[in-house]
């Protein structure tokens, strides 16, 4: 079992999945947050029916599922909206996370977590150290247009609903500064996962490197 755990998060866009695989073909095992909470609002989950309650029917699709390009536009267009979801979603999705990262073989584990400067990192107080993809934000507008296929106004909107590049530099005590060509992300992994390796080994996983 995993008992050192690195939280990894960044803007929308970021490259943070591409820094997943890098991690995950290095052996390491990575928890994911969007996937947690796919999960979490599956066809036939509990929380699936408390989306369904708050939000009505016809946020499903004919199958049973969630219809989640309509709910993206919900609740981007409408902040209260946003929060609701959140407060039905969020508790599952750390809870997922947790059970996933104690489980997890080798001496760390990662948790992918897009939204962790928003929600606070008092919530996941089972998180050592935190590593935050960082790009600038006419990098991400560019890329969640290309990725989605969406229109500037609703990938503006997208970003504007994160928290800013400042207040996830806050809780940094890792960068990567993912500007470069994707190649660069492979010596940026790398390194990290040395330091990481050794922070594991120290007693009780404490310390700086």
């Amino acid at each position: 079992m995993s008992g050192y755990v690195i939280g990894l998060t960044g803007g929308v866009a970021s490259g943070k999945s591409e820094v997943e695989k890098r991690f995950a073909a290095l052996g390491v095992a990575v928890a994911d947050a969007d996937a947690a909470a796919r999960e979490a609002v599956a066809a036939g989950s509990a929380g699936l029916a408390e989306v369904v309650e708050a939000f009505g029917r016809d946020l499903l699709q004919a199958d049973g599922s969630l219809d989640r390009a309509r709910m993206r536009r919900l609740v981007f267009a409408d902040e209260a909206a946003r929060k609701r979801l959140e407060g039905i979603v969020h508790p599952q999705v750390r809870a997922r996370l947790r059970a996933a990262c104690e489980a997890a073989p080798g001496p760390y584990a990662i948790a992918a977590i897009p939204l962790l400067a928003e929600s606070g990192p008092g919530h996941y107080p089972w998180i050592d150290r935190v590593l935050v993809v960082d790009v600038p934000a006419e990098v991400q507008l560019a890329r969640l247009q290309r990725r989605d296929g969406i229109d500037a106004g609703l990938a503006e909107r997208m970003l504007a609903a994160q928290a800013g590049r400042e207040a996830r530099l806050a809780i940094a005590d890792d960068v990567i500064y993912n500007d470069a060509p994707i190649e660069a992300l492979d010596a940026h992994v790398a390194e990290l996962d040395a330091r990481y390796r050794l922070l594991a080994e120290r007693p009780g996983g404490t310390g700086s490197a």
